[in-house]
Order: C-alpha cells, then sequence, then structure tokens
C-alpha cells in the first residue's frame, strides 16, 4: 500500500522542524512541492533545505504549480472549492504517477496541518474518489499562532478564560462581540483597522509578520497607538517582498 505523510515544518524557522517531522521526512522516498511564483521562492527554499538536511540521499522532488485561487469573487466558499479540487488533482496525479508501489510520499505544510491549512480536506477527496489506493497520516508542526506568542512572551489565554483563533475575513464581517482574546490568521484586509476610536483605546494587540524568518517584524501596543504603524511597515513589507505573512492577537484590557 502506498503511504502518504503530511508533514507541518513550523511557520518558519527551520529549527521548528520537531523531531517527529525529523523522522518523517527521513522515511519518505518522494515529495509533493507546490510552487507559488517567483514572489515566493523564500517559501521553496526553506523546504529544499529542509528535504537536503533530513532527507534520505537518493529521495525525489516532484514539483508543481500551485493553482491559482479567485481572490475576486464574492462567491468564497465555491472558489475555495475549486481551488481545493484543482489542488486534489494534483495530489492524485503524485500519487498514482510518482509513487511506486509500497513507497512513501510527503507533502510538506507551512505550520500545522490542522489550523487553517486545507491539506488534510484535499487528502480526504482524493481517497473519496478511489481513483489511486493509499493511506495517510498527519505530522504536527509549530503554528503561526504559537509562535508568535512564543515571540512575543505571551499566552494566549488567560487563566480561565478562552481564546478564539479566527480570519481576517471573518474579523471584518463583524463578530457578534470582540473576544476578550482572539488569534487573527490570514488578514489580507488588516481588518484590526476597522476596530471603532473608542474600543482600539481598550484593545492591545500583538502583531508578527514572517515570524520565525530574517525578515520578522513584531510589534505590540494599544490598536489605537501602534495600528497606523503596523499597517506602514505591513505595506512596505509587501512592496519589499511581494508577499506578506502575519498573524496577530488581539486582548482586551480588563480593568485590575
Amino acid at each position: 500500500m502506498k503511504q502518504l505523510i503530511v508533514i507541518g515544518i513550523g511557520a518558519g524557522d527551520p529549527d521548528y522542524l520537531t523531531l517527529q517531522a525529523v523522522k518523517a521526512i527521513g522515511r519518505a522516498d518522494a515529495f509533493l512541492v507546490l510552487g507559488k511564483g517567483e514572489e515566493k521562492q523564500d517559501l521553496v527554499r526553506l523546504r529544499q533545505r529542509l528535504l537536503a538536511e533530513h532527507a534520505r540521499p537518493e529521495h525525489r522532488v516532484v514539483e508543481a504549480a500551485d493553482p491559482d485561487r479567485d481572490r475576486t469573487t464574492a462567491a468564497y466558499a465555491e472558489a475555495v472549492e475549486d481551488w481545493r479540487a484543482r489542488r486534489a488533482d494534483l495530489v492524485e496525479r503524485f500519487l498514482g504517477e510518482d509513487l511506486g508501489p509500497d513507497e512513501t510520499g510527503a507533502m510538506l505544510v507551512w505550520g500545522d496541518p490542522s489550523l487553517y491549512d486545507s491539506t488534510i480536506a484535499i487528502v480526504e477527496e482524493v481517497l473519496a474518489r478511489r481513483r489511486v489506493a493509499f493511506e495517510y497520516s498527519v505530522v504536527p508542526g509549530i503554528s503561526s499562532v504559537s509562535a508568535l506568542a512564543a515571540r512575543h512572551r505571551i499566552g494566549l489565554n488567560r487563566v480561565g478564560q478562552p481564546v478564539r483563533i479566527t480570519t481576517g475575513r471573518r474579523l471584518a464581517e463583524g463578530l457578534p462581540e470582540l473576544p476578550d482574546d482572539v488569534a487573527v490568521m490570514l488578514d489580507a484586509r488588516t481588518a484590526f483597522a476597522g476596530i471603532g476610536p473608542a474600543e482600539s483605546a481598550e484593545v492591545d494587540i500583538y502583531w508578527g509578520a514572517y515570524v520565525g524568518t530574517p525578515d520578522e517584524i513584531l510589534v505590540s501596543g494599544r490598536v489605537s497607538e501602534v495600528g497606523p504603524r503596523i499597517l506602514e511597515l505591513r505595506a512596505e513589507a509587501r512592496e519589499r517582498k511581494g508577499w506578506i505573512m502575519d498573524s496577530y492577537l488581539l486582548r482586551r484590557v480588563r480593568e485590575s
């Protein structure tokens, strides 16, 4: 039976790779690497470095272009479904054509595969098609949210209190009430900037971009005070690199 390992490789620092992930990389015969264009070659180079250090010498790399997703349509769910189906085609081809009988393939996933990542759902779609027989396992990784909290030296939740993890899209749509602690990922809209003036003076933000990489940027403080600076830094970084990967925690200030 062919095997597939979905390996979380952490949020950017090569040292975020867990011992379990190192062992999994060493077991794989072939790796599917989805390229994201010239602008994001940093992401590909990190994977190449990890393979050079931890994969067996005779390993194979199968590269494919990551399908583009329509980010302009209002039909968000339909666009994501179409994008996942085209990604599933690539995974199915990798399993069916690039892996021999009883071989093990692997996919290296940025951050953690269980948190706002589509890889597990895509692999499940390939399984449901029943056109290629395989088994798969998942190796967790250090998520961008965990790395962000560590770099700011904070806990994600406070004593006895929950923390919500959501996306910038959902935050921009408006939560019924801003939770006391909310971690925000995938925020292309900088939704924190839409918090009203009165509320922004009562909420702290712990923001980070390219966390765990040499380009890391960290800012913290009251949204009302540091929010404009974050917008400037974010725009400058995106212009310089052509892409940005950031996340942040919003924390309501409590009266002592």
